[in-house]
Order: structure tokens, then C-alpha cells, then sequence
């Protein structure tokens, strides 16, 4: 592993120094901070879901708007030919000669 010398003094000074704990201000300040990033998270979460709502529906109605000619197309002309509903029933054969 490498060690730069240069840097040694820095980390030195950081072991030296004890830790102190918060003080009512400093959490306070870090309460108000998170706060706020929160609520800047919250800003940006409904603009970005707003402008996503917006693209979705634009290109729903280009689409609609688009595909009318089609459906009016569609119902002026139904396809023709006869359709015939029923069931059938096949009997399978063996090559036994038993039907199945």
C-alpha cells in the first residue's frame, strides 16, 4: 500500500483531537438543514411528477388525435364476410381403428 508522507500530518492532527459531542445549537442548525433539504427533495419530486403527468398526456392525445382517422375509417367500413359462432367436437382415431 502505498503512504504519502505529505498527508501523514493531516490524519495525525484528526487522531490527536478528541471528538465533542453536538451542541443543542449545532443540532438545531443540522435539524433546520435536513428540513430543508427534505423539503427541496419534495419541491423537485412533485415538478419532476408534474412535468411527467404532462409529457404522458400529450403524447396520449397526439396519439388519439393522430389514430381518428383510422377509427372513423374503421367504423365506416366493418369488414366483411360471414362469421360463424359454434363448437365442434373432432373424434380422434388411433391407427388402432379405436376412436378416442
Amino acid at each position: 500500500m502505498f503512504k504519502d508522507d505529505r498527508l501523514a500530518g493531516l490524519f495525525q492532527a484528526f487522531a490527536r483531537s478528541r471528538a465533542q459531542p453536538p451542541s443543542l445549537v449545532q443540532k438545531i442548525i443540522a435539524g433546520i438543514g435536513a428540513v430543508a433539504v427534505f423539503a427541496l427533495a419534495l419541491t423537485f419530486s412533485v415538478v419532476l411528477f408534474a412535468v411527467v403527468v404532462s409529457v404522458g398526456a400529450i403524447v396520449w392525445v397526439y396519439l388519439w388525435w393522430t389514430s381518428r382517422k383510422l377509427r372513423k375509417q374503421m367504423r365506416d367500413n366493418p369488414p366483411g364476410g360471414l362469421v360463424i359462432e359454434g363448437e365442434i367436437i373432432r373424434e380422434v382415431r388411433t391407427r388402432d381403428g379405436e376412436g378416442s
